[in-house]
């Protein structure tokens, strides 16, 4: 399997799947990796300098039997692997204690902003504060688009709860701040493989700007690899970042204690161009988009604090295409 550069991208989905039945065989002869219930390493693709793809494989700083499997992929497959280390990947913000980045450190829109934009802060009567990422259209009726753990939050939630705008931790209050309604949401446990981290509010004011930072958005796509992405949330504002893997499977992104880990398949990773990160907490929901094209690409809705070459950390994001088929939405643009 050894490669010295990168192969075209049907050969590493093929590297890919070997590799994870060599690391299943690897992990399956050790009792000590036998014994934790949650994956230890993450599959995807990545891309290479020459255009061409490598086998993706993350795991987590700090566990001992993830870097063992780390290291016997990598003398196992040689090259055509691209290994990174991340911290622990959480969804932020939540109900419990763990919030977004404080109002007053944020350099995003944390007011309250009409008519809305995507951007600004938004949440569930009952969570803290994430970001209105775009809207959409679901069966014909304007709607916000952002993360499940920004406009549903917890298990309690129901259809119907209030979604303000700024989100409660930024000081928005029901009634007056309301701008819609939860209304459609792809559930999230601990228990079952999850693909989005996705849900719309129906909005009570159908004026709205449509705008981003780098102009219109004009339809979707599929990522390939390193494509330079923007984003713009309610923390850290207006960032560039690139793609440094795509369908990876089994990241584990912690929730909290109401539905602790989750682990997902097909997400995408982006790491940020400038020193900081591409993201921290609170910029959950974010559209992620391609500038040179007006294409998005991604719903952002997890980050680790270390990670990346510059060390600040790397985000995940959902295919916005498979967050817009669960939801029945489609994009407004």
């Amino acid at each position: 399997m050894a490669h010295t550069s990168g192969m075209d991208i049907e050969e590493a989905r093929r590297a890919k799947a070997e590799l994870a039945g060599f690391l299943r065989d690897t992990q399956a002869r050790r009792p000590s990796a036998q014994a934790l219930d949650a994956p230890l390493v993450s599959l995807g693709l990545a891309p290479r300098p020459d255009g061409g793809h490598a086998v993706a494989l993350r795991y987590r700083l700090g566990v001992p039997t993830a870097r063992m499997l780390a290291r016997r992929a990598v003398e196992h497959a040689g090259p055509s692997v691209d290994v990174r280390r991340t911290g622990r990947i959480r969804a932020v913000p939540t109900t419990g204690p763990r919030p977004p980045v404080v109002t007053a450190r944020a350099v995003g829109e944390t007011g309250r902003v009409r008519p809305l934009r995507p951007g600004v802060s938004v949440a569930h009567v009952d969570v803290t504060a994430g970001t209105l990422g775009a809207f959409v259209t679901v069966d014909g009726r304007l709607h916000a688009l952002s993360n499940h753990h920004v406009l549903v939050g917890s298990p309690a939630a129901r259809e119907g709860d209030a979604v303000l705008q700024p989100g409660p931790a930024d000081g928005g209050r029901d009634p007056e701040d309301r701008i819609g309604s939860l209304a459609r949401f792809v559930p999230l446990d601990g228990a079952t493989t999850a693909f989005v981290d996705a849900a719309v509010a129906a909005l009570e004011d159908d004026e709205v700007e449509v705008t981003y930072p780098s102009g219109p958005v004009t339809g979707t796509a599929r990522v390939v690899g390193a494509e330079e992405v923007e984003k713009i949330g309610r923390t850290t504002g207006t960032t560039r970042g690139r793609v440094t893997a795509f369908e990876l499977d089994d990241v584990v992104v912690g929730y909290g204690p109401e539905v602790g880990d989750v682990s997902f398949d097909d997400q995408i990773e982006v790491e940020g161009l400038a020193r900081g990160p591409f993201s921290r907490g609170g910029d959950s929901g974010s559209l992620v988009y391609v500038p040179a094209t007006g294409q998005a690409v991604g719903l952002l809705f997890a980050g680790s604090e270390t990670g990346g070459e510059n060390g600040a950390g790397l985000t995940y994001l959902n295919p916005i295409d498979t967050v817009l088929e669960a939801l029945g939405a489609e994009l407004r643009t």
